[in-house]
């Protein structure tokens, strides 16, 4: 169980501070859990609502952990990782990384050989115990770690298993850059509704309501989104009228491409980080 184990973050930015958040929430002692992170200002804000330890220095951070999270930016991870090889191959620890784009083999190489390692794609809505992650685990890990990896992602919202590597950058263009596709949706329908005359407040209340509702729809209901949308589309009705805008817009083909481009942005991060030390 996550709560019997010393846990160590490497990095304490937003999603490190959302994953220690559910943690606690969960019963785990803030006080087993270790942050490294250069930023005073990041440490403070920990501190501030934990009590948990923190430092500048990573090998003091990992020292003793069980289970070892590298929260880095992806160009940031090769040197976190090589700067702690020595003590994960000496105690052997589960390796979680969340950095977007950056495969298992490279940072299994990083690490100086052999290592439990599972990479996870969370998004932000994790901040609000709302989010969705992927997580690939590589044959190191056992069922026991599969099982912890697990109930760290899931403490912060949903978390699913991708047997294939591969697709972890099509998880990444899914729901890791996801949030922000549906908050462009949002920023432009409410822009849309204020050019058509509603008041500020009134057009940004029922975009989000709307959108909300949506959301809870497609989780609730079990159908498919095509079959919700149909539910509400009446022939020659006003909903009729907007979606056939879209569909002559060719908005499939551009949700295509972006997620496309988003995809490939991952591979090219993964191919730059392996010749980034620093």
């Amino acid at each position: 169980m996550l709560q019997d184990l010393n846990l160590a973050f490497i990095g304490g930015g937003n999603m490190a501070r959302s994953l220690i958040g559910g943690l606690v929430q969960k019963g785990c002692d803030p006080r087993r859990i270790s942050v490294a992170d250069p930023g005073a200002e990041q440490r403070a804000l920990l501190t501030q609502r934990f009590p948990v330890q923190t430092t500048t220095d990573n090998r003091v951070a990992a020292e003793g952990a069980d289970l070892l999270v590298f929260a880095v930016k992806p160009q940031m991870l090769r040197a976190a990782a090589e700067g702690l090889a020595d003590s994960v191959r000496a105690t052997h620890p589960l390796i979680v990384s969340i950095a977007a784009g950056i495969n298992e083999p490279d940072l299994r190489a990083w690490l100086g050989g052999e290592a439990a390692i599972v990479r996870a794609m969370p998004n932000t809505p994790a901040l609000l115990g709302a989010g969705a992650a992927g997580l690939y685990a590589n044959s190191a890990v056992t069922p026991a770690q599969r099982a912890l990896a697990q109930s760290l992602l899931e403490a912060v919202g949903t978390a699913l298993w991708i047997e294939d590597e591969s697709l972890m950058d099509a998880v990444t263009a899914l729901s890791g850059s996801g949030p922000a596709y549906f908050f462009l949706l949002m920023e432009l329908m409410e822009a849309a509704a204020l050019d058509l005359g509603l008041p500020a407040a009134a057009a940004r209340q029922l975009t989000q309501q709307t959108a909300y509702g949506a959301a809870r729809m497609a989780l609730e209901s079990g159908e498919a989104p095509a079959a919700l949308r149909k539910q509400v589309t009446s022939p020659g009705g006003t909903t009729a009228a907007a979606l056939t805008v879209f569909d002559e817009a060719k908005l499939a083909a551009i949700v295509a491409r972006a997620l496309t481009a988003a995809r490939d942005r991952g591979r090219q991060l993964s191919e730059s980080a392996k010749g980034n030390k620093a």
